[in-house]
């Protein structure tokens, strides 16, 4: 039996009328387990919307601090908080806004030899990183453990949206098998980017989310969105599994994490 208090109800109660959603349906994403790879123009409407929606249990990972440069497109963050670590920062809007999420801080940076550890205990992968070594690492984490990925991305005036569900759908390495060349792909920091694009991804990530914890849509598993900001228009690709992946393919040769700086051709 379901055992709301009032003040859950009414905080909850434009999901328990959807008949998609109901008692059982918040109950789900009150006890769902969710880590944020990172708090910045991604993971700031990201954490902010799953903790509204009341996802219970957020992870966040990040070891940057508030920027004046950040405002522009991190939600999550104050200019009172410039200097702050911005898991701290993003811990306090959490709290404020609903107290009923656990957040668990991680003040470090992802690397192959602490994922594994990090991403054991959650159901689901928000993934806001902004560098391909990142990615691929996460990637193959995921892979290797079943876990799903939640992906965005964002630069200049677009944006992309794509669940990565081993064992249901390709990966990122079948997406992308080789990173660019160094210099080719250039982060926001160098490129720019539309500030609320970071919004419109970061949300259409929570409901890609809140679709495979409801159990309820079609989530993008095997599709990719993508957002042309500036044209308003929405495209959507299909994704397929390459079964030549050498991580989810049919004959996979990475069964463990390798040296991504230099699989993306960076120093060490």
């Amino acid at each position: 039996m379901i055992d709301f208090t009032d003040e859950q109800i009414e905080r909850y109660s434009r999901h328990i009328i959807l008949p998609e959603v109901g008692g059982q349906g918040q109950q789900k994403m009150l006890e769902a387990k969710v880590l944020l790879l990172g708090a910045g123009g991604l993971g700031s409407p990201a954490a902010y919307y799953l903790a509204a929606a009341g996802i219970g249990n957020l992870g966040i990972i990040d070891f940057d601090r508030v920027d004046l440069s950040n405002l522009q497109r991190q939600i999550i963050h104050s200019t009172k908080r410039i200097g702050m670590l911005k898991t701290e920062s993003a811990k306090k809007t959490i709290q404020d806004l609903n107290p009923d999420v656990k957040v668990t801080l991680y003040n470090e940076k992802l690397d192959s030899k602490n994922i594994m550890k990090l991403i054991d205990e959650y159901d689901y992968i928000v993934d806001g990183s902004d560098n391909f070594p990142t990615r691929y690492l996460v990637n193959d984490a995921c892979v290797i453990t079943g876990k799903t990925i939640i992906h965005g991305s964002i630069y200049r005036f677009e944006g992309q949206v794509t669940v990565f569900k081993p064992g249901d759908g390709p990966c990122y390495r079948c997406l992308y098998p080789e990173p660019p060349p160094p210099g080719m792909a250039p982060n926001c920091q160098e490129g720019g980017v539309l500030g609320v694009l970071a919004g419109v991804i970061g949300n259409l990530q929570v409901v890609e989310v809140l679709k495979l914890v409801l159990g309820i849509g079609k989530p993008l598993i095997g599709g990719l969105l993508i957002y042309d900001a500036l044209n308003t228009e929405f495209r959507k690709l299909k994704l397929r599994k390459d079964v030549d992946c050498p991580v989810c393919g049919e004959s996979p040769t990475i069964k463990e994490l390798v040296d991504y700086e230099e699989f993306c051709g960076l120093p060490r």
